[in-house]
């Protein structure tokens, strides 16, 4: 049992957090980012025409907040797709944005990924390619395809107002497109462009991993802006540009991404390469339907750890949710790995409660061996020869391995009495009746059997009164278990 950085408790495995730098693999300090054609002198996406040779998934969080368990499931996904073929896994930081990126953000995803056992094969970070973004702005500069706008926020938001008020879809005019050099330069003086991606206006299909076959109307889709005005490089088009020369093989994402997905097909294909295989899982609800709360309170790793959930109930919950299967635990991420099945996913909405994970946490517990417990048992200092039957007799009475630690003090340092004052001379006359630890396993039977020749009681009215004074609890093991755990009785 071990005490993490943030005071929670946990069972188990602990490999040290070791924040990895980001890899280059062309030996270069390019870090996987343009190759440059030594007989044009041009650059180039280095997987363009290329086409992965393995399977290569990513899990690309913005550090913006703490990971919460709709993005761990992404991330789980992904992890497991390239775990069970073989192939590699790229944590990404989508950290482009300057004001809301922050760095100690970064560093709570990379903790609960390595606590949950989510090992990445290489780490990259947006805001170390940047030049690969602009050297793929200009290419699509160059085609036509991408064009500079002028409206300011209120204009937009005018304008979808008037197309909302005639019953229209809000998707942009164009208006950008059509202006003439003159005009742009007009504006351009007054104030800076942003930058939208030219859709091609036809429908733009493919078969999804989890959804089926998926077909969007592009004319229905805004062309996306891909560089804001002030010169930063949006998702869209970062993403893209990655997930290209990465060799991004499989992407899992949530269902609200699929409009995104539509218009980065295209924006791939004009860039000269074939979109990886797409599957976007279904988003996950409470028990009443509604949004989960993202980054803050249960609904974060980092508040299910504070929690007292061990690792592998999260990501063991995670992988079923959604599919018809119960949960299953599972004691390694590689185990799981061999299990995972995307196929087996419904496109519809998953719900899940925060009480689900410490419901599951307790049925893991309960049927749990002692081996899986021997350490946190010993680091509580409980005997030896009681270790075993500390941990039997409580395992089925925990939904946390924290709560451990109440049970041993309740055994080795007595409990704080519960008692009603209607039993004040019932259970004063009772612990007169009760000799001195250590007890055996006939204790329990005898000693009862005896009180209630005294005393005439029978049933509840007999047991009840005892266990609160001997545990401070109205229920708990079977007492002839504590019996033989019980070391001082405070009287």
């Amino acid at each position: 049992m071990k005490e993490d950085v943030d005071g929670s408790i946990h069972l188990g495995r602990q490999l040290p957090f070791n924040p990895s730098t980001a890899n280059d693999p062309n030996g270069d300090g390019s870090h996987g980012m343009l190759s440059k054609s030594a007989e044009k002198g041009e650059f180039r996406l280095p997987w363009v025409g290329q086409g992965p040779s393995m399977t290569t998934t990513r899990f690309a969080p913005s550090p913006t907040g703490h990971l919460h368990i709709g993005n761990l499931r992404t991330a789980l996904f992904n992890f497991l797709i390239s775990r069970k073929s073989g192939g590699t896994f790229i944590l990404r930081l989508d950290d482009t944005d300057p004001e809301r990126s922050r760095p100690e953000f970064a560093d709570s995803i990379r903790f609960d990924l390595d606590w949950l056992g989510l090992h990445w094969d290489r780490i990259e970070r947006q805001s170390d390619r940047l030049e690969l973004y602009a050297e793929a702005a200009d290419r699509l500069r160059q085609s036509g395809r991408l064009y500079e706008c002028f409206e300011t926020p209120e204009e937009l938001s005018l304008k979808r107002r008037v197309q909302l008020r005639a019953g229209k879809a809000p998707v942009y005019d164009r208006e950008g497109l059509f202006l003439t050099k003159e005009q742009r330069d007009e504006l351009g003086a007054v104030r800076p462009g942003y930058w939208r991606f030219r859709l091609d206006r036809e429908r733009i299909e493919w078969d999804d991993g989890i959804q089926g076959r998926i077909s969007i109307d592009a004319a229905s889709v805004s062309d996306p802006v891909l560089v804001r005005a002030d010169g930063q490089f949006l998702y869209t088009h970062a993403s893209v540009v990655d997930d290209i020369d990465m060799g991004i093989s499989n992407i899992v994402r949530g269902a609200d991404h699929i409009t995104n997905t539509a218009t980065q097909i295209q924006i791939m294909r004009q860039l000269g390469a074939e979109p990886p295989i797409f599957a976007h899982h279904s988003m996950l609800t409470g028990k009443d339907g509604g949004p989960l709360a993202k980054r803050t309170g249960s609904h974060s790793v980092r508040g299910l750890r504070q929690a007292g959930i061990e690792p592998m109930t999260i990501l063991s919950m995670l992988a079923s949710v959604g599919t018809s299967d119960p949960p299953r635990f599972v004691p390694e991420p590689e185990e799981l790995a061999g299990l995972f099945d995307l196929a087996a996913f419904s496109a519809a909405p998953a719900r899940i409660d925060d009480g689900d994970f410490r419901a599951f946490n307790a049925k893991v517990l309960a049927s749990s061996p002692f081996e899986f417990a021997a350490e946190a048992v010993s680091e509580l200092d409980v005997p030896p020869n009681l270790a075993h039957r500390f941990w039997e007799t409580t395992r089925e009475n925990i939904s946390t391995m924290a709560e451990l630690r109440d049970w041993w003090s309740i055994f080795r340092d007595g409990a704080d009495s519960v008692v009603e004052p209607a039993d004040s001379e019932f259970v004063r006359l009772a612990l007169d009746m009760l000799p001195e630890p250590p007890y055996g396993a006939d204790t329990w039977k005898s000693w009862t059997g005896l009180v209630s020749e005294r005393t005439g009681r029978r049933g509840k009215s007999l047991f009840m009164p005892l266990r609160l004074a001997l545990t401070g609890r109205r229920s708990g093991p079977d007492m002839s278990n504590v019996m033989q755990l019980v070391q001082v009785v405070r009287r």
